[in-house]
């Protein structure tokens, strides 16, 4: 198969979708790489590294569209880059679809594969592909709060581990998955105060026997939302429903009774977001402050650690990806049922219901189940 790497274009955005140690295991199985000219290089994987691995070097995007028979990225394709997909094409990818109804629309219009790295579960219904980012991103979000908990980055001048004499930060963790499990890590191992929400009494038995005493883990309601935001310095969102837009945990009233200069990330913002007052931001432009409380909500926050990001994702998606290469898409869909359900768009069709239950009314679609998508 002819495997195609196109340089990310979004902002700040220098992960790469196939490392060079990736790419000569394409390569040893008997598959053609194509990297765009420099696609790695922010990171250290130069074209040098990439032609060693076996790899060939094409100056620009549109040609590894034009040429590739499977794209590997790592974020959502831009609407340029959607509109040079085409039928017989897979893709292979973040997607997160829900939120998105322009990116929805031209991977339908576009009759493409359309495989999203988040949905593709494994035997203990866990996310493999999403995992790795939501361990960044769950570790960032505390290393970025606490950033801009600083006075001079607009946050009330509050340090989150204290110092003899003086209290810790009050850090809340909504969400006790991958996400929260990490950020609670990170804000333990600065000496924080650290509350996990979660609806699962399983799951919080679970963060008791890891923590022990060192969290307060606390059953998710409308009132422990209310209650424990209001005395936060720091509130990290980290729900997450596969494939479907994120619930609004944080209402408008939450935020206006939070504390002046407290911080919030939004790790949902990748599927909408999970605090009413959320919108999307961009490392060059990270942060806004709505009612005095700094809101941090860039949605590819993983790629601000590029490098690290780049190898664990590879680490993860490559088993994947060599099964759509060695088998092609459908055979190895239809062998593997945890892939299949990776699957979000097909030949015009939507096969993960979640995208139509978000968008179904919005652009008029109607849900296929994948396999029988594949056998068109």
């Amino acid at each position: 198969m002819l495997i195609g790497v196109p340089k990310e274009i979004k902002n700040h955005e220098y992960r790469i979708g196939l490392t060079p140690a990736a790419t000569k295991e394409f390569v040893t199985h008997g598959h053609e790489v194509l990297i765009e000219n420099n696609a790695g290089a922010a990171i250290g994987f130069d074209n040098e590294q990439y032609i060693a691995a076996g790899a060939s070097i094409v100056e620009t995007a549109e040609e590894i569209f034009a040429r590739a028979e499977m794209i590997i990225k790592v974020k959502e394709p831009q609407p340029n880059e959607c509109k040079m997909l085409r039928e017989g094409q897979t893709l292979y990818t973040f997607l997160h679809l829900a939120p998105d109804p322009t990116q929805t629309k031209l991977l339908v219009e576009s009759g493409a594969t359309c495989i999203a790295y988040e949905t593709v579960t494994d035997n203990r219904n866990g996310l493999p592909l999403l995992a790795p980012m939501s361990e960044v991103a769950g570790r960032m979000a505390v290393q970025a709060g606490a950033h801009y908990l600083e006075k001079a980055q607009g946050g009330s001048g509050t340090l989150l581990g204290g110092v003899p004499g003086v209290a810790p930060g009050k850090v809340l963790v909504i969400g006790g998955g991958v996400v929260g499990t990490n950020a609670a890590k990170m804000a333990i191992g600065l000496g924080a105060d650290v509350t996990i929400l979660d609806r699962s009494l399983t799951r919080l038995r679970e963060l008791d026997d890891i923590f022990a005493n060192q969290v307060k883990t606390v059953y998710s309601t409308i009132d422990a939302i209310e209650y424990y935001s209001s005395k936060a310095d720091l509130v990290v969102g980290a729900v997450l429903i596969p494939g479907a837009a994120a619930p609004k945990l944080l209402t408008k009233e939450h935020i206006a009774n939070m504390k002046e200069g407290s911080v919030v990330v939004d790790v949902a913002i990748d599927q909408g977001g999970c605090f009413a007052t959320s919108k999307a931001t961009t490392h060059q432009d990270p942060v806004y402050i709505v009612n005095g409380v700094v809101h941090y909500c860039v949605a590819n926050m993983p790629g601000g650690v590029a490098r690290t990001s780049t190898m664990a994702l590879n680490n993860a998606t490559l088993p994947f990806g060599l099964a759509l290469a060695n088998k092609g898409p459908k055979k190895a869909m239809l062998d593997d049922i945890h892939l299949l359900r990776g699957l979000n768009v097909h030949k015009g069709k939507v096969t993960y219901q979640a995208v139509v239950d978000a968008l179904g009314e919005e652009l008029n679609l109607e849900y296929m189940d994948a396999s029988a998508a594949l056998e068109m």
